[in-house]
């Protein structure tokens, strides 16, 4: 019987550990300075505890197959989360991919997924440094493989550099790293063969028009631009998301599309054996996660200098979508 799996990708807006962690190094310190000021270990416990209450809602219940995340500062509180998860979803054990980056503020990339369900081999997951004059994170690559398929399915979890000093201004780190995500996708052809499977998810801090996307990383809205191109594309998922005017992401109340599901040919050509369900992409929005009020955005949490609201979240919505492998 096929086998359909539940993606998710979510941007946990700051998860970091309690303010005096032994867990944090010298550096980071430095950079947070007195931002975590009165972050105690039960407003990060309580963090989790309502990021953990949104998670286990997903893929019906059951909570995701597999869930990419960022904004997360250590392996501590990606272990805390699971702890949550397992109290809430007793069918569900997470191993985790964690990718301990060179951020200046401390913040990583992870994977949660369920091991019954994929392998991540330790000598199939790589840590793709973007170059930029300040050190941001890399693009992590997990080559995991399924089960019991035993397919190569390779995925890359995103956290492009933001926007922070102006859209235009910081576009060409966001090229970059677009540059970077083409590189090793194709590079992912080249040693797992044409027929590999792909997926890239992330927070890339632009939209699926924006140039770092669609020039630089090779993403596309049209599926058949992907299936006859000889560079190897991304079909971009969120696009028809784009035409109801909704976003994962809201800044001064106008909609932003910066969490997106690509897909490269091997997903969705006729006889694909891992494939993606497009119509399935979806911005998750459950009960109490979107701010009261006229425009339907992220409830944060708050933290790092911003009030908290103990029923708050993060600053942004997470995204959903479906993956069935053939017998």
């Amino acid at each position: 019987m096929p086998v359909t799996r539940h993606v998710a990708w979510w941007n946990l807006e700051n998860l970091f550990d309690e303010e005096n962690s032994p867990f944090r190094t010298e550096k980071v310190k430095r950079t947070l300075g007195d931002s975590l000021k009165g972050w105690t270990p039960v407003l990060r416990d309580l963090k989790i505890k309502q990021l953990a209450s949104v998670i286990a809602q997903m893929n019906d219940g059951a909570g995701p197959d597999l869930l990419g995340v960022c904004e997360v500062e250590n392996r501590r509180v990606l272990d805390l989360l699971v702890a949550q998860l397992a109290a809430l979803l007793p069918n569900r054990v997470y191993a985790i991919v964690h990718a301990d980056t060179d951020d200046a503020r401390g913040i990583d990339v992870a994977f949660l997924y369920d091991p019954r369900q994929f392998e991540a081999p330790e000598d199939e997951v790589f840590f793709h440094v973007v170059m930029r004059r300040n050190a941001t994170r890399e693009i992590v690559q997990v080559n995991f493989r399924t089960r019991p398929g035993g397919r190569t399915w390779a995925v890359f979890g995103n956290h492009w550099p933001s926007r922070s000093g102006g859209a235009a201004e910081s576009a060409g780190f966001r090229d970059i790293a677009g540059e970077t995500l083409a590189y090793f996708h194709q590079r992912v052809l080249e040693v797992h063969g044409p027929a590999t499977p792909v997926l890239a998810m992330g927070d890339f801090n632009d939209e699926p028009f924006d140039a770092s996307l669609v020039i630089h990383a090779l993403s596309t809205r049209q599926r058949q631009r992907v299936l006859l191109a000889d560079t190897p594309r991304w079909w971009n998922l969120m696009w028809p998301i784009m035409g109801i005017a909704d976003g994962s992401f809201y800044y001064e109340n106008q909609p932003n599309m910066l969490d997106q599901f690509l897909v490269n040919r091997q997903m969705v050509v006729e006889q694909a054996v891992v494939r993606a369900e497009p119509a399935s992409a979806a911005i998750l929005r459950f009960p109490g996660t979107v701010v009261p009020g006229d425009y339907p955005k992220p409830r944060p949490f708050g933290g790092m200098g911003q009030p908290v609201d103990p029923k708050g979240f993060s600053d942004h919505f997470p995204i959903g979508m479906r993956v069935t492998e053939a017998d």
